[in-house]
């Protein structure tokens, strides 16, 4: 069944513990829902869980420690969820990793960190979540984080980070009607500029994928950087991701500040599509 409303629900959040998401289990937890946060992090989820304490929804808020790239550790949540809570309604796949750095430099331990990740989580939540949420039958959500930067032509420094990312929304583009049978809608979250940690992907880069990587110095440089007071506040994020679930909203786009890109880009392709069928073709 479609969701008409959060109370009583459950949504499982990765990268829960800061930034968007944690931007989004604030808005969920004030409309009523049980929110289990997960995240790599120990350190992001005690201040997480520390910003619940003592509030009206504290009791409503969990959390547990989830690498997203582990398949075994993802199946181990997910029967706990089970569980705990007859399985659960909302999925929110939103851990990530703003990998950059020079595309010449890159090696194969920064393409399996950056894709393992954002790509890689995403299809170990569909994977592990969806036999659960088909069967208990109340239907459900599955909201999973891309980037504007899927959108448009990236410069090159962010190739791995743009196809990771668009990979995420052709994905999620192509599983929506299916899904949608099973009374489970799908959204993909297109942020913009957020107040996030997406930037510390040197801290959250397993040690088997440090060795040889080739973007060692760039994301020490990444780390550095300084979050715009103008960036938009996760909690706004969150309330729109909301908005996005209870209207089943294919894409959930934060800024409008690429649109003249997104516009070019889509032309170009258009641009460069034959106007009449091709008889060669045909068959496809």
């Amino acid at each position: 069944m479609h969701i008409k409303d959060f109370a009583g629900k459950t949504a499982f959040v990765t990268g829960g513990a800061s930034g968007i998401g944690l931007g989004i289990a604030k808005v969920l937890v004030e409309r009523g829902a049980r929110v289990v946060i997960a995240d790599l992090r120990a350190d992001h989820i005690e201040n997480a869980l520390a910003q619940f304490a003592g509030g009206t929804g504290s009791n409503a808020v969990s959390a547990l420690q989830l690498d997203v790239t582990s398949r075994d550790a993802y199946a181990e949540a997910a029967a706990k969820m089970q569980a705990d809570f007859g399985g659960i309604d909302i999925l929110v796949n939103n851990a990530g990793v703003g990998l950059e750095g020079p595309i010449l430099k890159a090696t194969y331990a920064d393409y399996d960190f950056g894709f393992g990740v954002n790509i890689g989580g995403v299809i170990n939540g569909f994977v592990s979540f969806l036999p659960q949420m088909i069967a208990h039958g109340r239907g459900g959500h599955i909201v999973s984080t891309a980037s504007l930067a899927a959108e448009v032509v990236m410069p090159p420094h962010l190739a791995i980070y743009a196809a990771s990312k668009a990979a995420v929304c052709h994905y999620c583009e192509a599983v929506k009607p299916e899904l949608a049978e099973q009374g489970i809608g799908v959204s993909i979250l297109l942020p913009g500029p957020i107040k996030s940690n997406i930037h510390q992907a040197i801290q959250n880069r397993p040690e088997h994928l440090r060795a040889g990587s080739g973007f060692a110095e760039s994301e020490q440089k990444l780390s550095e950087r300084v979050v715009g007071d103008t960036w938009m506040e996760p909690e706004e994020v969150g309330e729109m991701v909301a908005r996005g679930i209870l209207e089943n909203s294919t894409y959930i786009v934060t800024h409008g500040i690429f649109k003249d890109w997104q516009r070019a880009r889509s032309q170009a392709v258009l641009d460069a599509t034959p106007d009449v069928e091709n008889s060669a073709v045909r068959g496809i």
